[in-house]
């Protein structure tokens, strides 16, 4: 499995929309041109590790959080989170817990 460049582009773009950076801002941070930024953001640049690094730093997030999607462990690792968490829960609980999730996932996708 390969990095999907537009998907993490989409992230990184998100991540700088919610920090309140236009892409000229963020791009004369890192030290990258505009333009060359900008096809990082569109998925047309493949990005490299100093620079993801440096746009994380920037932007005060998470590698992780970036790459979710394409790092199959995170997935994994999530996954299986939830599934202990879960796993001691009655089927009432299990309902309070789904319930309160869905609306907190409701308030995070307004909020974004």
């Amino acid at each position: 499995m390969g990095i999907d460049y537009e998907l993490l582009g989409q992230r990184i773009r998100d991540a700088r929309i919610k920090a309140c950076m236009t892409q000229a801002t963020l791009s004369g941070i890192i030290g990258l041109s505009p333009a060359h930024y900008s096809h990082i953001e569109s998925g047309k640049a493949k990005i490299n590790l100093p620079t993801l690094v440096a746009i994380v730093q920037a932007l005060d997030t998470t590698i992780d959080s970036l790459l979710y999607d394409s790092t199959p462990v995170l997935v994994d690792a999530y996954d299986r989170d939830f599934k202990e968490l879960l796993d001691d829960c009655t089927h009432d609980e299990k309902e309070i817990l789904l319930q309160n999730a869905i609306q907190m996932k409701t308030v995070l996708k307004r909020n974004r």
